[in-house]
C-alpha cells in the first residue's frame, strides 16, 4: 500500500525539526498528505501529585501544555505554508500518563509515521514513548530519521535485517512501496539457525516473495563476527552503502530490551541512516 497518509509528531520544534523536514520531503515524493501532531505535554508524572493536590495546580499544568501546543502549531504552520504539499497541523494536549492512547487514536489511520531518533542529545522520555505508542498501540510502521541523515529523493540501496520473525516480515510488507523502487534490496541474515525451516536456503522464501513483487533482491548470509548483531548489521550498512534499513522492532519484550539492550535499541542508537521498522 502506498504511503498516502504520513504523520509526524512535534513536541519540540528545535529538537524535532529534522523529522518534520524529512516527513515533508517524503509526502512530496509520495504525493501524499502530511499530518503534523503539535504535541503539548504535561510532563509531571502522576505519582508526583500528593493527596489533596490543589486542582488549580493541575489546571495550570494543562494550560501550560496547551500554550506549548499552540506555540508549536504556529511554528509548524510558519514552516509548512511554504511547502507545496497537502498538510494539516493538529494541536494535541496530553498528560504523560494518557499519551499513548491519545496518540494511538490519531496514528492508527496513518500509513507511515516519521519520527526523530528517540535517543541522544535533545531527546527525552517522551520521544521513546511516542515511538512505542506508534509501534505497539497505533500498529503503524515507523521511519526513524537520525539528525545527521536525510531521506534520499531516490532510495536506491536497502538492507533488510531478516531473522524469520513476524516483526521483520511485517516491516518488509510495510516497506514494499520503497523496496519496489530500489535498485537493490539486500536481505541480510546473521547466523541463521542450523535447524531452522530455511536452513538449506536462508532467506530464499522471502527473496522469492519480493522478486514476485518486482523487487530486485539478493541475500547475504553473515557470521556473527562481532559481539552484537547490531555491530555486524552496521558494518553491512556501510559495506552496502545503504540508504535505508528495514527491520522488525522489539522481537523480545520491551522490558527485556530496555534493561538488557537489544538489536532494536542498539540500531536506533547506532544507525546513521533512516530505519523503517514495524512491530
Amino acid at each position: 500500500m502506498p504511503f498516502k497518509t504520513i504523520t509526524t509528531i512535534i513536541c519540540n520544534m528545535d529538537a524535532d525539526r529534522h523529522a518534520l523536514e524529512a516527513a515533508t520531503a517524503l509526502a512530496r515524493r509520495e504525493d501524499g498528505h502530511l499530518d503534523v501532531i503539535c504535541l503539548g505535554l504535561d510532563r509531571t508524572q502522576p505519582g508526583f501529585y500528593y493527596a489533596g493536590t490543589n486542582a488549580m495546580a493541575l489546571q495550570d499544568n494543562l494550560q501550560q501544555a496547551q500554550t506549548e501546543s499552540r506555540e508549536i502549531e504556529a511554528q509548524v504552520t510558519d514552516f509548512m505554508k511554504t511547502q507545496e504539499i497537502s498538510w494539516t497541523a493538529n494541536p494535541l494536549t496530553a498528560q504523560m500518563a494518557g499519551l499513548t492512547p491519545q496518540l494511538a487514536h490519531f496514528l492508527r489511520f496513518s500509513d507511515l509515521v516519521v519520527l526523530p531518533r528517540p535517543y541522544g542529545p535533545g531527546r527525552s522520555h517522551e520521544h521513546e514513548e511516542i515511538l512505542e505508542a506508534a509501534l505497539f498501540s497505533g500498529h503503524v510502521p515507523v521511519l526513524v530519521v537520525p539528525d545527521t541523515a536525510d531521506v534520499p529523493q531516490n532510495i536506491e540501496r536497502v538492507v533488510v535485517a531478516w531473522n524469520e520473525s513476524a516483526e521483520a516480515l511485517g516491516a518488509v510488507r510495510s516497506a514494499l512501496p520503497i523496496l519496489q523502487k530500489a535498485d537493490i534490496v539486500d536481505i541480510t541474515i546473521i547466523d541463521p539457525p542450523q535447524h531452522g525451516p530455511d536452513r538449506s536456503d536462508p532467506g530464499g522464501s522471502l527473496c522469492q516473495m519480493l522478486v514476485r513483487h518486482g523487487v530486485r533482491a539478493e541475500v547475504s548470509v553473515l557470521a556473527k563476527t562481532m559481539p552484537r548483531v547490531s555491530d555486524v548489521l552496521c558494518r553491512q550498512l556501510r559495506d552496502k552503502d545503504a540508504d535505508l534499513l528495514v527491520m522488525g522492532a522489539y522481537g523480545h519484550s520491551r522490558f527485556r530490551e530496555s534493561i538488557l539492550g537489544g538489536a532494536t535499541r542498539h540500531m536506533l542508537e547506532l544507525a546513521d541512516i533512516p530505519v523503517l521498522m514495524s512491530h
